[in-house]
């Protein structure tokens, strides 16, 4: 697979240096190549040929470097132009950089030097890009392509926000950081991702939680054979197999420092070396990592690198939970009735009109997986006519706060399920409020409203009779 897809332009008389620069370039796996002996070639082959970045020589025969320049800026400004001249002149350097170029690197060229500056020049023009395809996606608040998103159930506006940033970073090489809590559908958002990126190889996924440095190292790198005792033969590692293709990395946040070390390194150099090999491969694997734990707080404990950390959220998405897209509940609940259904051989339910409203006043702190649970419990349980609210309510009960309606005993933690502000409501208050919020929450049916008080519906309706007098 070619990197990047659009050509770095090398510009310079000499076939030595032109070799030279693309020979460092492919070391900091830069493989797409435009060569241009001849200056007044330039600005004909820009014509026809789009590009990522340009290295160009100053001083060439026929047409400089310096009348260049200016020249391709006015015409081209979108393309980042890396200066490239024998002069170690400091009035030079000012003029080129004054006339829009992009960076000024003096012969002879270190090759660090000038891979980074490449590569922080392709970086510049990615931005470019996403910002170009957001623009595009606001004004349109469409999706170019829906296909790569079918498996997400979702009418949620915040969805397709988050969908629109996935189309726009979808062809980046670059990593990508997943975060949201457990259930969210993060291995469905790293499908999307691959989906849209029309990669040709496979989508490749991995839980990394509970792997040691050595089966992390064996697992994505792989192995000689006779590397270790029992490694009767060879093993092809999982970097290697989703080559043109994605390496999904779940539970990113649980690696351990050596691991986090192989990690960068890869991502840095495109290269890896199986256990008991001194040859290095390559492997053009676009990296998707997921979380469900708070990243910057295990960077500021020191449990995560933070160089590796800047390295994964060059593209960050967050899954928003489910209780903050509820509008989505009745999509979901249809989805998953028709999978039970399927997978349990039954016909499939018809819920009552109810339940939405039960569901909309719960928390879901496992969100769309735990739902999708309760759902294929009471299909299990069906038997006929309308879907039974009973499993729905019993499995809500037994998932509310520890303290207990009815308990006596004062709280004497930070456990309570409620906060106040300076100042205390009094009793009065602080029922009404609590009332209105059951009401809102059960969207006005009083049976939902009073299980999540904790009290009878008809002790519920006494309270609201009196609170309208």
């Amino acid at each position: 697979m070619s990197h990047p897809r659009l050509p770095v332009m090398l510009v310079d008389d000499e076939a030595q240096a032109l070799d030279s620069f693309e020979l460092a370039l492919r070391s900091g796996n830069v493989n797409n190549f435009l060569r241009c002996q001849d200056s007044r070639d330039v600005m004909p082959l820009l014509a026809e040929q789009d590009i990522e970045v340009m290295l160009l020589d100053l001083r060439m025969p026929h047409l400089s470097g310096e009348e260049l320049l200016p020249k391709i800026t006015s015409n081209f400004p979108h393309v980042p132009i890396i200066v490239i001249t024998g002069a170690d002149d400091v009035e030079t350097a000012v003029k080129c950089m004054r006339a829009g170029a992009f960076d000024y690197i003096v012969k002879p060229v270190e090759r660090s030097r000038l891979v980074a500056s490449v590569k922080t020049a392709l970086e510049l023009r990615e931005l470019q890009r996403q910002n170009q395809l957001l623009r595009a996606h606001v004004l349109s608040d469409q999706l170019a392509d829906p296909e790569p998103f079918a498996e997400i159930i979702t009418n949620s506006k915040m969805m397709r926000s988050i969908f629109q940033y996935i189309e726009a970073i979808a062809n980046s090489p670059q990593p990508v950081l997943l975060t949201g809590a457990t259930g969210v559908g993060k291995e469905l958002a790293a499908r999307a991702i691959h989906t849209a990126s029309g990669r040709q190889g496979d989508f490749i996924a991995i839980n990394v939680a509970g792997l040691d440095d050595n089966v992390f190292a064996d697992t994505l790198f792989g192995h000689r054979k006779g590397a270790f005792t029992g490694a009767d033969q060879s093993r092809t590692g999982m970097v290697e197999k989703a080559a043109e293709g994605t390496l999904f990395l779940d539970e990113i946040g649980d690696l351990s420092h050596a691991s986090q070390v192989k990690l960068l390194r890869f991502l840095q150099d495109g290269e890896f070396f199986p256990l008991g090999s001194d040859v290095a491969k390559r492997s053009n694997a676009r990296v998707v990592v997921a979380t469900n734990q708070e990243i910057e707080t295990l960077q500021d404990s020191g449990k995560f690198r933070k160089d590796l950390y800047y390295r994964l959220r060059i593209h960050h998405v967050h899954i928003p939970q489910l209780r903050d897209r509820k509008e989505d509940l009745p999509l979901l609940l249809d989805h998953f009735l028709e999978k039970a259904s399927k997978t349990l051989g039954k016909k499939k339910p018809t819920p009552p009109k109810e339940l939405i409203s039960l569901l909309g006043a719960y928390h879901f702190p496992g969100n769309i997986r735990e739902l999708e649970s309760i759902i294929f419990d009471a299909v299990s349980k069906h038997k006929s006519g309308k879907l039974s609210m009973e499993v729905f309510k019993s499995y809500i009960s037994k998932q509310q706060p520890a303290i207990k309606p009815d308990s006596k005993r004062l709280p004497r933690d930070d456990s309570a399920p409620i906060s106040f502000s300076e100042k205390l409501p009094t009793l009065k208050q602080a029922e009404l409020l609590l009332i209105a919020e059951a009401m809102k929450r059960a969207d006005g049916n009083q049976a939902i409203a009073a299980m999540h008080l904790g009290i009878s519906r008809q002790a519920l309706n006494r309270r609201l009779r009196q609170a309208d007098k």
